[in-house]
């Protein structure tokens, strides 16, 4: 399993200074929604300009004008980019078309999918490389979110899948177990003292 670090900072030198402290002991680099609104996809070029031997992911959370988008975030050295599963079908094949062409992939990500088992077989079979079983951070706050959901969801799916919204620490051998492709870390790294020993403490518990 990979371990992916999103950095949800909201400034190019910030995003840089936390890559630089957890690139050691992480696979994938994301950039945040928030990052990208902020910076622009200069901030894309940065990172993977910064780590080379990283795989970047832009999370773009695409709605429309597929492959549009994902061009240009590949163009601008991204190796993954996100699209919503809640987008139309037309979006996710237009940017699985662009990321052939630039020989890199697209992640669906299933924020605010209701039934994300469907959806996560429909977009794998459009071509999506994996899909992201995701909790935003409003939802997690809501009365009754349980983490659980995500990896049942996950495991049901059946097809390749990421974990996003409460990985940490106690919860990342469970992501592990139910089969998850990568566990992806936000706040348990970025929000902690040490991002870097928090980085490596996730990557230690990975079997």
């Amino acid at each position: 399993m990979k371990l992916q670090v999103a950095m949800d900072v909201i400034t190019l030198d910030a995003a840089l200074t936390l890559a630089a402290q957890v690139a050691p002991h992480v696979d994938i680099i994301e950039l945040g929604t928030p990052l990208i609104k902020s910076e622009g996809l200069r901030a894309v070029t940065a990172i993977k300009k910064a780590h080379p031997d990283k795989l970047v992911f832009a999370d773009l959370k695409t709605m429309d004008a597929g492959e549009l988008e994902a061009d240009i975030a590949f163009t601008a050295g991204a190796d993954f980019v996100t699209v919503l599963g809640t987008a139309g079908d037309s979006t996710i094949i237009g940017a699985v078309k662009a990321a052939t062409a630039h020989g890199k992939g697209i992640v669906v990500d299933l924020i605010g999918v209701a039934d994300k088992v469907s959806r996560a077989r429909e977009v794998t079979a459009m071509g999506a490389v994996f899909v992201e079983m995701h909790a935003g951070l409003d939802e997690q706050a809501e009365p009754g979110f349980t983490f659980q959901t995500l990896l049942d969801d996950g495991e049901t799916s059946k097809v390749p899948f990421s974990v996003a919204g409460g990985v940490n620490l106690t919860s990342i051998r469970d992501v592990q177990s139910a089969g998850a492709t990568v566990a992806v870390a936000g706040g348990a790294i970025y929000g902690a003292a040490d991002p870097a020993a928090a980085a490596a403490e996730l990557r230690a518990a990975i079997i």
